[in-house]
Protein backbone atom coordinates (compact mmCIF):
# COMPACT_ATOMS: atom_id res chain seq x y z
CA UNK A 1 0.00 0.00 0.00
CA UNK A 2 1.40 3.35 -0.38
CA UNK A 3 1.74 5.26 3.06
CA UNK A 4 2.72 9.12 4.25
CA UNK A 5 3.12 10.25 7.95
CA UNK A 6 1.23 13.74 8.12
CA UNK A 7 0.79 16.03 11.01
CA UNK A 8 -2.90 16.66 10.78
CA UNK A 9 -4.53 20.02 11.12
CA UNK A 10 -6.37 21.29 13.73
CA UNK A 11 -10.15 22.04 12.96
CA UNK A 12 -10.34 25.92 12.93
CA UNK A 13 -7.26 26.19 10.95
CA UNK A 14 -8.12 23.10 8.29
CA UNK A 15 -11.69 25.17 8.21
CA UNK A 16 -9.24 28.63 7.27
CA UNK A 17 -7.28 26.78 4.54
CA UNK A 18 -10.32 25.68 3.35
CA UNK A 19 -12.06 28.51 2.84
CA UNK A 20 -8.55 29.82 0.97
CA UNK A 21 -8.82 27.10 -1.27
CA UNK A 22 -12.08 28.19 -2.23
CA UNK A 23 -11.34 31.49 -2.99
CA UNK A 24 -8.32 30.48 -5.13
CA UNK A 25 -10.52 28.13 -6.76
CA UNK A 26 -12.63 31.40 -8.42
CA UNK A 27 -9.14 33.14 -9.47
CA UNK A 28 -6.79 29.88 -11.14
CA UNK A 29 -7.90 26.65 -12.69
CA UNK A 30 -6.25 23.42 -11.30
CA UNK A 31 -7.65 20.30 -9.52
CA UNK A 32 -8.07 21.60 -5.94
CA UNK A 33 -7.29 19.25 -3.44
CA UNK A 34 -10.26 17.69 -1.37
CA UNK A 35 -10.71 19.48 2.26
CA UNK A 36 -10.42 16.47 4.01
CA UNK A 37 -7.08 15.95 2.49
CA UNK A 38 -5.08 19.14 3.87
CA UNK A 39 -2.22 17.74 5.57
CA UNK A 40 1.34 18.62 6.07
CA UNK A 41 3.81 15.58 5.00
CA UNK A 42 6.46 14.93 7.02
CA UNK A 43 7.26 12.07 5.11
CA UNK A 44 6.44 10.38 2.00
CA UNK A 45 6.88 6.69 2.44
CA UNK A 46 5.64 5.24 -0.68
CA UNK A 47 4.82 1.67 -1.14
CA UNK A 48 5.09 -0.48 2.15
CA UNK A 49 3.83 -3.62 3.73
CA UNK A 50 2.45 -4.77 6.51
CA UNK A 51 5.63 -5.14 8.16
CA UNK A 52 6.42 -2.14 7.45
CA UNK A 53 3.64 -0.44 8.13
CA UNK A 54 4.19 -1.77 12.04
CA UNK A 55 7.89 -0.62 11.87
CA UNK A 56 6.21 3.14 10.91
CA UNK A 57 3.81 2.76 13.81
CA UNK A 58 6.46 2.07 16.37
CA UNK A 59 8.45 4.91 14.82
CA UNK A 60 5.63 7.16 15.11
CA UNK A 61 5.39 6.14 18.77
CA UNK A 62 9.24 7.29 19.70
CA UNK A 63 9.66 10.14 17.44
CA UNK A 64 6.28 11.79 19.33
CA UNK A 65 7.10 10.26 22.54
CA UNK A 66 7.78 13.87 24.14
CA UNK A 67 7.05 16.47 21.67
CA UNK A 68 4.10 18.99 22.41
CA UNK A 69 1.96 21.13 20.22
CA UNK A 70 3.48 22.07 16.77
CA UNK A 71 2.42 25.78 15.86
CA UNK A 72 1.52 26.44 12.85
CA UNK A 73 1.57 30.18 10.83
CA UNK A 74 0.85 30.34 7.61
CA UNK A 75 3.76 32.17 5.74
CA UNK A 76 1.89 32.47 2.12
CA UNK A 77 1.42 30.59 -1.08
CA UNK A 78 4.40 28.97 -3.34
CA UNK A 79 4.45 26.44 -6.04
CA UNK A 80 5.95 23.46 -7.81
CA UNK A 81 6.35 23.43 -11.21
CA UNK A 82 5.81 25.81 -13.95
CA UNK A 83 3.39 28.63 -13.85
CA UNK A 84 0.57 27.31 -16.40
CA UNK A 85 0.77 23.23 -14.50
CA UNK A 86 1.30 23.91 -11.03
CA UNK A 87 1.22 22.52 -7.52
CA UNK A 88 -0.12 25.43 -5.44
CA UNK A 89 0.46 25.26 -1.58
CA UNK A 90 0.15 27.30 1.43
CA UNK A 91 3.69 27.33 3.07
CA UNK A 92 3.98 26.88 6.61
CA UNK A 93 7.10 28.74 8.93
CA UNK A 94 9.97 26.50 9.44
CA UNK A 95 9.74 26.66 13.49
CA UNK A 96 11.87 25.12 15.51
CA UNK A 97 8.77 22.43 16.95
CA UNK A 98 8.19 21.50 13.26
CA UNK A 99 11.45 21.24 12.41
CA UNK A 100 12.43 19.14 14.67
CA UNK A 101 9.26 17.20 14.49
CA UNK A 102 9.98 15.97 11.37
CA UNK A 103 13.49 15.45 11.93
CA UNK A 104 12.74 13.05 14.90
CA UNK A 105 9.89 11.35 12.39
CA UNK A 106 12.80 10.99 9.50
CA UNK A 107 15.23 9.41 11.95
CA UNK A 108 13.21 7.21 13.10
CA UNK A 109 12.11 5.50 9.86
CA UNK A 110 15.89 5.41 8.89
CA UNK A 111 16.61 3.70 12.60
CA UNK A 112 13.96 0.99 11.55
CA UNK A 113 15.28 0.94 7.65
CA UNK A 114 12.55 2.69 6.44
CA UNK A 115 12.72 4.22 3.21
CA UNK A 116 11.02 7.77 2.90
CA UNK A 117 11.41 10.34 0.03
CA UNK A 118 14.71 11.82 1.59
CA UNK A 119 13.77 16.03 -0.12
CA UNK A 120 14.51 18.32 2.18
CA UNK A 121 11.41 18.77 4.41
CA UNK A 122 9.49 22.00 3.17
CA UNK A 123 6.30 22.51 5.23
CA UNK A 124 3.29 23.01 3.05
CA UNK A 125 -0.14 22.29 2.57
CA UNK A 126 -0.98 21.16 -1.19
CA UNK A 127 -3.88 22.78 -2.46
CA UNK A 128 -3.96 22.51 -6.22
CA UNK A 129 -2.54 20.20 -8.47
CA UNK A 130 -1.89 20.96 -12.13
CA UNK A 131 -2.90 24.59 -11.68
CA UNK A 132 -2.79 27.36 -14.28
CA UNK A 133 -1.39 30.38 -12.26
CA UNK A 134 -3.00 33.57 -13.41
CA UNK A 135 -0.59 36.55 -14.94
CA UNK A 136 -0.19 39.27 -11.82
CA UNK A 137 -1.29 39.29 -8.54
CA UNK A 138 -4.13 37.30 -6.89
CA UNK A 139 -5.28 40.02 -4.95
CA UNK A 140 -5.87 40.69 -1.03
CA UNK A 141 -6.07 36.79 0.31
CA UNK A 142 -7.24 35.81 3.82
CA UNK A 143 -4.58 33.00 5.61
CA UNK A 144 -5.03 31.01 8.23
CA UNK A 145 -4.55 32.38 11.70
CA UNK A 146 -1.73 30.68 13.60
CA UNK A 147 -2.99 27.48 15.66
CA UNK A 148 -1.16 24.90 17.24
CA UNK A 149 -1.37 21.14 15.51
CA UNK A 150 -1.40 17.73 17.87
CA UNK A 151 -1.85 14.72 15.74
CA UNK A 152 0.56 13.06 13.75
CA UNK A 153 -0.90 10.17 11.40
CA UNK A 154 0.23 7.17 9.35
CA UNK A 155 -1.99 7.68 6.24
CA UNK A 156 -2.65 5.42 3.50
CA UNK A 157 -3.35 7.04 0.56
CA UNK A 158 -6.04 5.31 -2.18
CA UNK A 159 -5.54 6.91 -5.85
CA UNK A 160 -8.31 6.42 -7.89
CA UNK A 161 -9.84 8.73 -10.84
CA UNK A 162 -11.52 10.45 -8.64
CA UNK A 163 -8.49 11.79 -6.97
CA UNK A 164 -6.57 10.59 -3.76
CA UNK A 165 -8.63 9.34 -0.62
CA UNK A 166 -6.54 9.19 1.96
CA UNK A 167 -7.50 6.44 5.48
CA UNK A 168 -5.51 7.14 8.25
CA UNK A 169 -3.99 3.74 9.95
CA UNK A 170 -2.61 5.35 12.70
CA UNK A 171 -2.49 8.26 15.14
CA UNK A 172 -0.22 9.81 17.63
CA UNK A 173 -1.51 12.79 19.93
CA UNK A 174 0.92 14.94 21.02
CA UNK A 175 0.69 15.66 24.93
CA UNK A 176 -0.79 19.21 25.31
CA UNK A 177 -3.58 17.98 22.79
CA UNK A 178 -6.60 19.71 24.17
Amino acid sequence: MRAFIALELPEAFADEVAELARTLATLCAGRFVADENHHITLAFLGEVGEAETRSAMAALDVACAGAGPVLLTATGLGTFGRARDATLWLGIEKNPQLMDLAARVREELSARGLAYDEKDFLPHVTLARRVRMPRGALGELAFPLPDEAARVTLFRSILSSEGARYKPLYTVGLPGQT
